[in-house]
């Protein structure tokens, strides 16, 4: 059995109220209907029963959209205290998602504005509302020209905020944790970021998730392996729990919890 250094993190991606598994790339505001791979008829409650009964702590509840506060919900409601939210979270309702569940809630688009520029006041109101403890800072991104560059909108707006060592450094005084999605490979399952992986890695400062282009166990391995055991990782499209092929869901929790 492979070994793990690095924790599994479940997820529970929500789009139209529905459990989905989408391709991080093709969500659009324009109307278009997005690339699904997975649509589940199960409700949020039942991924989230099963994360608690297999003790998978961390994992995240992300609402792509709207339309999902109630799904959103379910699934906080079935595991109080097991997972994080993210989705349209921003000063002033923050907190009530903490009490509807949520261990942490987790940000994105609120830290800038609509041009995509870093805003300080949004972070330093959002900070001030919950606290660093149980803010969750996603810096999910494309690749760009320089590097990585922080997206916001469902990964459609491009931001001026970089990731690199830097960036984390500055931010890291008022989140608990990271969460990255590689959104350029987010639900190909053609193999992860190894690049973004081992930059988060030599990193190393504080809890960080991985997500994007998991497809196989070796794949998990190189998660482990390039990220030093300090990043962990999300598994999406490729997990048999979500119609995949390529890892199998029971393998990959008991792995997580040697």
């Amino acid at each position: 059995m492979l070994q793990m250094t690095c924790r599994f993190r479940p997820c529970i991606d929500l789009h139209g109220g529905k459990v989905k598994q989408i391709v991080g790339g093709s969500l659009r505001d324009d109307g278009s209907a997005p690339t699904e791979n997975f649509v589940s008829e199960k409700p949020p409650s039942w991924f989230a029963g099963k994360f608690r009964d297999d003790h998978l702590t961390g994992g995240h509840v992300i609402m792509l959209g709207s339309g999902n506060d109630d799904a959103a919900r379910d699934a906080l409601g079935e595991w109080p205290g097991g997972m994080q939210v993210g989705g349209g979270i921003r000063a002033g309702n923050a907190s009530q998602w903490l009490d509807a569940g949520a261990s942490h809630v987790i940000v994105t688009s609120a830290l800038f504005d609509a041009e995509g520029k870093f805003l300080q006041n949004a972070l330093d109101a959002i900070v001030a509302e919950v606290g660093k403890e149980k803010l969750v800072i996603d810096l999910s991104c494309r690749r760009t020209a320089g590097g990585w560059t922080v997206a916001m909108n469902r990964w459609q707006t491009l931001t001026d905020l970089s990731v690199s060592p830097e960036t984390l450094d500055s931010l890291l005084p008022y989140c608990d944790e990271f969460l990255i999605h590689a959104a350029d490979v987010e639900g190909l399952c053609g193999g992860i970021d190894t690049e973004l992986v081992s930059l988060l890695g030599a990193w190393g400062k504080c809890p960080v998730t991985y997500a994007g282009g998991a497809a196989t166990f070796e794949d998990v391995k190189l998660v482990d392996e390039a990220g030093r055991g300090l990043v962990d990782v999300t598994v999406g499209s490729a997990l048999d729990l979500f119609g995949g092929s390529g890892v199998c869901y029971a393998e990959l929790a008991s792995m997580s919890r040697i």
